[in-house]
């Protein structure tokens, strides 16, 4: 089984954030499939297209680690029912400049966690909204809103202790896996028949 890289950015700067918890229970759950990596983003600039022709150290490093992966997952709270502002700056700095997008083509998946009942609804759905922009193909099912998890469902090393959401995360995990090998696998499949069909066309 082929282990895919995966580059996880979380929508909160908070350093025990719940959803940051979530992400380190990803990479400590799913180390047979994934290879995650944590892409920071607090150090990023407010994004500015004046500043677009000399990018500071940050931008650099977090393009090149975004680029780099097979697929990306977004680990987000939700901000008064919107994606978080660090995230979407992050996002527009990726995106750019025009027509050179990390973002582009990377298979992605959403999980948003909150304490709240409905488990950050509103961002994870917004977010979508970015993606489908920046071609990135969202994994579909299963959906992943975390709700009425709080500090308390971890433990001391900040990973979900055993019972229905570390189940439901390592589900979201393999599956995400899935996700990315059937992207690339179809992308190679076209690209061969896509290559077929030239050399048929080509006279002898």
């Amino acid at each position: 089984m082929t282990k895919h890289k995966v580059a996880i950015v979380v929508g909160s700067l908070r350093r025990d954030s719940i959803n940051r918890k979530v992400a380190r229970s990803i990479c400590a759950f799913s180390g047979d499939v994934l290879d995650c990596q944590i892409v920071e983003i607090r150090d990023l600039p407010l994004y500015d297209q004046d500043q677009e022709g000399a990018p500071t150290p940050a931008v650099t490093r977090f393009r090149e680690q975004i680029a780099a992966a097979d697929g990306v997952l977004f680990c987000t709270p939700e901000y008064n029912r919107g994606v978080p502002g660090v995230l979407k700056n992050a996002i527009d700095i990726g995106s750019r400049p025009y027509g050179q997008s990390v973002w582009d083509k990377k298979p992605a998946a959403i999980i948003s966690a909150s304490i709240g009942a409905i488990g950050g609804f509103g961002a994870n759905h917004q977010l979508r909204q970015s993606c489908v922009f920046l071609n990135m193909p969202v994994m579909l099912q299963p959906e992943a809103y975390i709700g009425n998890v709080s500090d308390k469902d971890f433990d001391a090393d900040g990973h979900l202790k055993d019972g229905s959401a570390k189940q439901f995360v390592e589900t979201i995990a393999h599956a995400f896996h899935g996700w990315i090998d059937m992207i690339h696998r179809s992308r190679s499949l076209l690209a061969q028949d896509a290559a077929h069909a030239k050399e048929e066309r080509e006279p002898a």
